[in-house]
């Protein structure tokens, strides 16, 4: 029963919009370990719903932030959260400490780390079979031009970079 009034204590610093969201889909692991879930405050405009729908409601869609094949039908219904306010919700939950309650979605730091990680830092032009940016003459200024004379200046920069700040004077003739 203490773990339940820390939740609702937690529940009430949070803002308004992850108040709605928890209230409408409260968190999976939340809901294993309580049998009845504490009711939370609801704004007096929106109309009651009772546990049972609610619970049916999660069971048909588990994510939000996902969309899904409605079982009769067959039609994908679009997600109940769009990406941008998927975003605001997970910036919400970030600075809140509460990111780990909310569901599975692309805009999480753990979704983006393991993105980073796996796929690491993409430039474009750099993979197998594609073409570079840049014309064929600019891609060779570096070893027509870069080794040809030692560096004038006594800057760290390469000699690619100091032949542009400090052009020698034979270079072009």
């Amino acid at each position: 029963m203490a773990s339940t009034a820390k939740y609702v204590q937690l529940a009430r610093t949070l803002p308004e919009p992850l108040q709605r969201f928890f209230a409408r889909w409260p968190p999976a692991s939340l809901l294993q370990s309580t049998t009845a879930p504490a009711p939370a405050p609801a704004p007096a405009s929106s109309p009651q719903v009772s546990p049972q729908a609610q619970q049916q409601q999660q069971q048909q869609r588990a994510n939000p932030f996902r969309c899904y094949k409605h079982p009769v039908t067959g039609k994908w219904h679009d997600p109940v959260y769009s990406s941008r306010r998927q975003a605001q919700l997970v910036q919400m939950a970030r600075a809140h400490g509460v990111e780990e309650l909310l569901p599975a979605t692309n805009k999480g730091t753990y979704h983006r780390l393991a993105h980073r990680i796996e796929h690491g830092l993409r430039v474009k032009g750099t993979g197998v079979g594609q073409t570079v940016k840049g014309h064929i003459h600019e891609r060779h200024m570096i070893a027509k031009y870069g080794c040809a004379q030692p560096s004038p200046c006594s800057c760290p920069l390469p000699s690619f970079f100091c032949f542009f700040l400090f052009p020698p004077r034979c270079a072009f003739p």
